[in-house]
Order: structure tokens, then sequence, then C-alpha cells
């Protein structure tokens, strides 16, 4: 995915770090009324720019993980005070314990029930019993509906990006759905150029969430929390067995 590795330095053009305090702020909301025990470490699980840990470290001593480098890189510059590693959510064992472990929407790159089993296992291995994990997938089967949306940003430095985002399923008997991206971008001096980029994530009904929580020695959680974005994701909280 190109957004993450040769595009990289566009992503803060894509989404900016203050798009997502609202959406922290709701987070820690979450966590407080989870918890049941202490709150104070928190491990994400594919991090990207950071952007959400930009807020959360405000309250939490924050480990950041990614798949991609790129991505990481970005992150420290953000982030600087917190801990990074570059390892897949799947795979990832670091022998440490945390109070809370979120896979924010990077947990949507997990195609295959498989997948997202092992980065459910990986949420478990690494919470202390009680310990709380929140998944937020941007769809689920019973809601998903394709959707096409556009944004950008300015740089300081002259940079400019306006982007398109269009979210469809081509296959409603499989568990992925793609979501395209034009990317079109200008440097001082340069004429508009554009990019385009393919993900596929998952996606699956919330009982297959449940049982694979469940599988992973998680329980899923009721957690009556205001979601100021509801409708536009979904939270799955859970504690550790």
């Amino acid at each position: 995915m190109r957004i993450y590795r040769d595009l990289v330095k566009w992503y803060p053009l894509i989404t900016r770090a203050s798009d997502y305090l609202e959406e922290a702020a709701h987070l820690l909301r979450l966590i407080e009324a989870a918890s049941d025990g202490p709150a104070e470490t928190l491990l994400e699980l594919g991090s990207g720019a950071g952007h959400m840990a930009s807020h959360l470290k405000t309250r939490l001593r924050c480990v950041l993980t990614d798949l991609s480098p790129q991505m990481l890189d970005v992150s420290r510059a953000l982030n600087p005070e917190c801990e990074h590693l570059q390892g897949d959510m799947r795979t990832l064992d670091l022998k440490r314990v945390f109070d809370i472990v979120l896979a924010h929407d990077a947990i949507g790159y997990m195609t295959c029930e498989r997948d997202l089993q092992s980065a459910m296992e990986t949420a478990s291995a690494h919470l202390r019993t009680g310990g709380i994990a929140i998944f937020i997938p941007d769809n689920v089967r019973e809601t998903f509906e394709g959707t096409c949306q556009c944004g950008g940003y300015d740089a300081p430095d002259g940079r400019e990006l306006r982007y398109l985002e269009w979210a469809y399923d081509p296959d409603e008997a499989d568990t992925a759905i793609t979501v395209e991206f034009a990317l079109m971008i200008r440097e001082p001096g340069n004429a508009v150029r554009v990019e385009h980029d393919t993900h596929i994530t998952g996606l699956f009904d919330r009982p297959t969430w449940r049982r694979l929580l469940m599988n992973a020695g998680l329980e899923p959680a009721d957690v009556a929390v205001h979601d100021p974005h509801a409708g536009e994701h979904e939270v799955f909280v859970a504690r550790r067995i």
C-alpha cells in the first residue's frame, strides 16, 4: 500500500493529528469506564502516523507498533517521547503486558478470520489479567455501505494534496472490501499529478467479532459511553480473562 511506503510523506496531508482529538477523548472516557484496575500503559497495534497516540500520550504511557517503518518514522517525529517498534500485529511478541491494547482502524487490514484471530491473540497475550482490549474497525458487515469521500490539506512548505476515497464490496460472499484512493498532489512550482493506491480491508459481522474475541481469551464488554462518531465505525471492548 503506497500511502504507507513511497507516498508516506504525503500522509499528514490526508489526515492530521487534530482530526483525532474528539475520538481520542472518547477513547479515554471509554478506558476509564471499562477499566477495573490500573489504566496507565497502552500498546497500540498498527499505530500508523501516531495521530491517535499524540492525544492519548497525555494520559497514558504508550508503546507504538506498526508494520511500516516509514509510518513509524512519521510517528517518531510527532511522538518522540513514545517507544516505537516495528512489528506485525499478527505475530508481535514483546513479552510484556499492558493495561490497555488498542487496535484502531489498522485492524481493518485483517481480511480473513485467521488473521483477525491472530491479531486478537496478540492483544490478549500483551494484556494483564483484567486488562482492556479495544478494536475499532471502520466497518462491520451489518452496516457497511459503499462510500465515497474526499478531503486533504495544505502544508506550510507549499505542498498541497486532495484525495478521493471510494470504498465498495466487489464480492459479498467473501470477507473483504476494496478501498480505492486517488491522490491529487502538487509541489511548489510543479503541476498537479495523480497517484492511485488500492487497499483491501476486512469485513466481518458482529457475531464473528465476538466469537473470535472469546477464542482469544477476551470477554466482550458493553460499556455505556457516548461515542461522538457512532455510526462511522464500530467499537469492540473486551477484557482479558
